[in-house]
């Protein structure tokens, strides 16, 4: 690189406002510690969707195999998570920038589109199930049925944080506030649980009925921590120091993860609740006390909002780097609330899942070329340079989408998950046309672990021709 082009790209990364831009952060601007994402992956790894997958593991596997399921998860779960942040803080740049390197500059905007889609539909989907639990509420305690209401002044609450960005809402509103709520509000929730009737005692007592085989019951816990592995980065590129922003994400996601999944578990076996989400809010609302604290849960789930907001925002600041981060929040923000008013959102909560299966087996990829092959170290001046280092040729690097694909298929192949017509098209290509199992071990090992080992091998075999 001439040294003119070189001082060129280094002044336009200095110029770059440190929170509306997908440039490597400056030094002076990486400000959040250790304990700052402990508060912020604790705060995100909890909610009423967690729950919700909670009440899933009963009672199929009693709270004992519950309980076992859920820590595995969670363990295994956050080690991806921690040190995919661990890479954002080393490279001060978001999660889709990552993959400029691992798949071609051109080429990372595939994940991105991806992105894009799945954080649209979950910004709906959590402006629903806020606004539809709100709305629940108001309607019994005030008899006003004003959803279209409450949806905009959940909106408007979660754009406000997006448009703050990440430090702002872990210093002013999480440590401040938010944490706070969540903490003390999932405590008393806990409190009533384990002391209603049998509480604790009678869930432990209970037997699983079977039916939902232990890896794959792992499976649903590894998918909430998954399910953050493209966003991570977006936040801890803001840490100040690499060692204590793993111990921070780990921690703060594992704790918050099996406490949730343990305390939705608990909500089937001890209090009798649903397994939908507003079914789940009602349980709530009569366990322990009434709407207020159900509320209280509710302005604690905002920050997953917020997250959805301001990381699609980011993604498509990876395929248009100029693009103002703020409009880019507004518009996005506007048009899930569109989407959530017009669309049953719970309709396509499925294809949402089979959206994000696409990421688990990429981030093997990522593994294998980031923490192997490139010594976890990338060249930040290239990553925004066309024709450079991470150029591969013509923007593609076209072998690396040859495990990512073997991944996507291994995936489907242990768990087809998505719509109906989905599974049936899969197992349709698998049963009739190849003559083989379906599903693989008949979904005994989940879907993740699997299809991740299958594209971190193939990548450790295709991609050693990295630059």
């Amino acid at each position: 690189m001439s040294s003119g082009l070189a001082r060129r790209i280094a002044s336009v990364l200095d110029r770059a406002a440190p929170s509306t831009s997908v440039f490597p952060v400056r030094e002076q601007d990486r400000r959040l510690s250790g304990l700052d994402l402990f508060v912020l992956w604790g705060d995100l790894s909890v909610g009423l969707l967690v729950l919700v997958t909670g009440t899933l593991l009963v009672p199929a596997l009693g709270f004992r195999g519950a309980l076992l399921a859920i820590v595995v998860g969670s363990v295994i779960g956050c080690l991806p998570l921690a040190l995919v942040g661990l890479a954002g803080a080393r490279e001060g740049v978001p999660g889709m920038v990552l993959f400029r390197p691992v798949l071609g500059i051109r080429g990372s905007f595939v994940p991105s589109a991806l992105n894009l889609v799945q954080l649209l539909g979950w910004t709906a989907f959590e402006f629903w199930a806020m606004a539809s639990i709100a709305n629940d509420v108001s309607t019994k305690l005030w008899h006003l049925d004003a959803y279209p209401l409450w949806l905009i002044v959940i909106a408007v609450g979660c754009t406000a944080l997006a448009v703050g960005g990440p430090i702002v809402v872990i210093r002013r509103w999480l440590e401040r506030f938010g944490a706070y709520v969540v903490l003390a509000v999932g405590a008393w929730i806990t409190f009533k649980v384990v002391t209603v009737g049998g509480g604790l005692s009678e869930a432990w007592r209970r037997p699983g009925t079977g039916g939902l085989p232990f890896w794959l019951a792992v499976d649903l816990v590894i998918a909430q921590p998954a399910s953050w592995l493209p966003l991570v980065a977006d936040y801890n590129r803001y840490a100040r120091r690499e060692a204590r922003t793993f111990a921070g994400t780990f921690a703060g996601y594992a704790l918050g993860n099996a406490w949730f999944y343990a305390l939705g578990a608990l909500l089937v076996l001890a209090a009798g609740a649903g397994t939908d989400v507003v079914g789940l809010g009602a349980s709530i609302a009569f366990l322990a006390g009434g709407s207020v604290v159900l509320i209280a849960l509710l302005a604690g789930e905002t920050d997953e909002a917020f997250a959805d907001i301001y990381s699609w925002a980011v993604s498509a600041q990876n395929l248009w780097p100029r693009a103002p981060q703020r409009l880019l929040i507004v518009c996005v923000a506007v048009f899930s609330a569109l989407l959530a008013l017009v669309v049953t959102v719970g309709s396509f909560e499925l294809f949402l899942f089979l959206i994000g299966s696409v990421f688990v087996p990429l981030f093997g990829v990522f593994f294998a070329d980031y923490f192997v092959h490139g010594n976890a170290r990338y060249d930040e001046r290239e990553l925004f340079r066309p024709g450079g280092r991470y150029w591969f040729g013509s923007g593609i690097r076209r072998r690396a989408f040859v495990p990512w694909l073997a991944g996507i298929v291994v995936y489907h192949w242990c768990v087809p998950t998505g719509p109906q017509w989905w599974i049936d098209g899969v197992r349709e290509v698998f049963s009739r046309w190849l003559h083989l199992p379906f599903p693989l071990f008949g979904s005994a090992l989940g879907a993740s672990l699997p299809s991740f080992a299958v594209a971190f091998a193939l990548s450790l075999a295709l991609l050693r021709d990295r630059p």
